[in-house]
């Protein structure tokens, strides 16, 4: 390895090439419970480096792996077996902003909420807003095809990329699409977006941006039941009403987000609805009424509208911090991230909650209950032994209940290394085969972050397993 290493010194300079311990150590895992082990780890600043970084790491025989700021929840950016890691968190230029085409270039390592900063006086905004929004990345962003609360009405990232550029697997540069709408050929854009860092690494995209509402009123109501909470959603729905936003929280989480923000959040309530309505004032008047009567329908408690921006940010402060609120309750926790039918939403919460109950754990529900893209929390101890075992099993329950359910397994996370071996609960062999096909048509020496998304074996080629002790 000392002489990969001293080719990338040749290119990056000593600062950027870590090989380092204590460097390697915070480079093993992303934000999930995985952790594997990298080589080295490169900052490039430039295209051109990123292209050098992957030529050599292909000369030494070496797979790599792109990062972008290790938010990730699937272990995407886990390296195995010692694979070279590529962050880019180093190329964070906004490049041109075109306010009136309403697009703009970005590195892939600009964070998302800054790019949103950036086009604010411009009455625009970059519509994809993960939880994670103040520290994850556009590049990861485009990588897992990231969503957010604010993605039911405009869509997840592929419907706000236009173009990114790549550095393929050989060392080649390419463009997929572009600023053009719909550019002619085949949608290698669309393919890209999503392919979770095996097809390649961004080093620029093409965003579209989105013009900001002229009004917005954000509701929180509650209910006695989470039943009755999610049967309001698919009753929103019903009626022809597609709010901008549709987050459900249920008791564990209201309180253990209550005790961190103080927003007044109705903590003796089973559940909580946060609705969120855009467009012009007239239109949201008869919305807010039409949905005032759809949640008393459904025994809703009380209905609380926020008066003003600072209590709308409030009340979403409340809702995007609810990861870091967990801490209060234990100091471990393991998110899940799967997508059931809405009307599916009541029977598959209390399965949930029954899995959670008979493996004697903790869990709370805050999810995107307007696409249903559900993340139970399980929140628990690891320093108690067979513990992390009871976590896994119940997750792996949680995941079948959902699929079985009609459901999918991931909505925004990605599939990464964490679903993987649970991808033939949904895809046939014959799936899982098309898709390693398309796989090996841009990456046929398996470079790209191998061992991720396709179980082994998805072909008879090589495919790596997770290291020993992956699960922390």
């Amino acid at each position: 390895m000392s002489e990969l290493a001293a080719d990338l010194r040749d290119v990056l300079g000593d600062a950027r090439v870590k090989t380092g311990p204590t460097e390697l150590s915070l480079y093993r895992k992303d934000s999930s419970n995985m952790a594997g082990s990298a080589s080295v780890v490169c900052l490039p600043e430039t295209t051109a480096e990123v292209q050098a970084c992957v030529r050599i790491a292909g000369r030494h025989g070496v797979p790599f792996v792109p990062r972008g700021s290790g938010t990730g929840l699937s272990g995407g950016a886990v390296p195995l077996d010692g694979a070279v890691v590529i962050a880019t968190s180093k190329m964070d230029e906004i490049t041109s902003v075109d306010p009136v085409n309403r697009l703009a270039w970005v590195q892939p390592g600009v964070l998302n909420l800054d790019l949103s900063k950036r086009v604010g006086h411009l009455g625009l905004h970059f519509a994809p807003d993960p939880s994670s929004q103040q520290t994850c990345s556009i590049g990861g962003n485009v990588a897992n095809n990231s969503g957010g609360p604010h993605c039911l009405a405009d869509g997840v990232t592929a419907s706000h990329v236009l173009g990114v550029e790549v550095v393929l697997p050989d060392g080649t540069v390419t463009v997929f699409g572009g600023e053009e709408p719909e550019p002619d050929g085949l949608d290698l854009r669309g393919v890209f977006v999503g392919s979770e860092g095996m097809l390649g690494i961004t080093t620029s995209v093409c965003v579209r941006l989105t013009q900001n509402p002229p009004a917005v009123t954000t509701m929180l109501m509650d209910f006695a039941t989470v039943e009755d909470g999610a049967s309001t959603v698919s009753g929103i729905i019903a009626a022809g009403i597609v709010p901008a936003a549709v987050e459900m929280m249920d008791q564990l989480c209201l309180q253990a987000v209550e005790a961190y923000i103080h927003a007044g959040l109705p903590v003796d309530s089973a559940a909580a609805l946060l609705v969120e309505v855009v467009g012009l004032p007239e239109g949201l008047e008869s919305d807010v009424a039409k949905i005032r009567r759809i949640a008393d329908e459904h025994r809703v408690g009380t209905v609380r509208v926020a008066a003003d921006e600072e209590e709308r940010a409030l009340l979403w402060k409340g809702r995007k911090s609810a990861f870091g609120a967990i801490a209060r309750i234990q100091p471990n926790y393991y998110l899940h991230d799967t997508v059931v039918p809405r009307s599916k939403l009541p029977e598959v919460l209390s399965k949930v909650y029954e899995i959670a109950d008979r493996h004697e754990l903790q869990v709370l529900n805050v999810f995107h209950a307007g696409d249903g893209n559900l993340h139970p929390l399980l929140v628990f101890d690891a320093r108690v032994p067979g513990t992390t075992e009871r976590v896994h099993q119940a997750g792996h329950e949680i995941v079948r209940a959902s699929v079985e359910a009609g459901g999918v397994l991931s909505g925004e996370h990605g599939i990464g290394l964490e679903k993987r071996d649970y991808m033939s609960m949904m895809f046939s062999e014959t799936d899982l085969e098309a898709q390693d096909a398309l796989r090996r048509a841009f990456d046929p020496d398996s470079q790209a972050n191998p061992g991720k998304v396709l179980p082994s074996p998805a072909t008879c080629g090589d495919i790596h397993s997770v290291p020993e002790g992956a699960w922390i």
